[in-house]
């Protein structure tokens, strides 16, 4: 049965911009296009399209996603394959969201007491995080990521581990300024997010608009708001505004 590109976007709730974009990349061409241009469906590329859209969900990049797509023989092993990586996806989430709930018990705590805040295991404050929630978005600056993704082929799997775990100590580190009242351009602020700019600088020189984009990108990239709102609500708007608020007064 065929169904037109606009019912495959409205059962998908993929646009029908993207699905011309996977056409257009050879990572999904329609069943027929008709005598009008349109482009039609059937079940075959229904089911390549789910398999596309799970691996997304997981972070695959689309050329990964096409290598995969074109190295796979039994459809039913390939989705296999999938929902075996799904469950580790969800086992993931599921250890994160633990972390996050006994970081709150102990930032609570330690407010209560009128402490400043002593973690007794460090380590569990990354379980269940990996690099890939804050790598793989880096496609919206692409220059970047090619550094970061050479970078990261020199590196070994403690240096890695190591850096992420940097990055993942800023981001509370933020947290915890945001609950102590600090606005986004306060100096201890300004202080730590001028730590997380002279950190990209060592990869290459970034531009203040440049700055500015990645920092818009903690809220409308879907992947790092995420990470920043698992760590506690409204992180990402406040590294944003934090970011414009560096990125106007410091770099040139």
């Amino acid at each position: 049965m065929d169904r037109s590109i606009a019912e495959v976007a409205r059962m998908s709730g993929v646009t029908a911009r993207t699905l011309r974009h996977y056409d257009e990349i050879g990572l999904l061409p329609p069943a027929r296009i008709g005598a009008n241009g349109h482009r039609y469906y059937e079940d075959r590329q229904l089911l390549l399209l789910q398999q596309i859209l799970v691996l997304r969900a997981l972070d695959v990049g689309l050329p990964e996603i096409g290598r995969i797509l074109a190295e796979q023989v039994d459809e039913v092993e390939a989705l296999r394959g999938h929902h075996r990586r799904l469950l580790a996806e969800r086992d993931r989430l599921d250890a994160l969201a633990g972390t996050v709930a006994r970081t709150i018990v102990e930032l609570e705590q330690s407010r209560k007491d009128g402490q400043t805040m002593t973690i007794n295991r460090p380590e569990n404050l990354f379980e269940g995080v990996q690099p890939s929630q804050y790598e793989e978005n880096m496609r919206d600056f692409p220059e970047l990521a090619e550094e970061v993704g050479r970078r990261a082929a020199t590196m070994s799997q403690a240096d890695a581990e190591a850096g992420h775990r940097e990055r993942t100590a800023q981001m509370i580190r933020l947290a915890e300024l945001m609950a102590a009242g600090h606005q986004a351009d306060a100096e201890p602020v300004q202080a730590e997010i001028g730590a997380q700019y002279r950190a990209l600088t060592e990869l290459r020189a970034v531009s203040a608009e440049e700055y500015r984009a990645i920092g818009r990108s903690c809220v409308d990239n879907e992947v790092w708001r995420a990470a920043y709102e698992a760590i506690t609500p409204g992180l990402a708007a406040y590294q944003r505004d934090a970011i414009e608020a560096y990125a106007r007064s410091r770099p040139s």
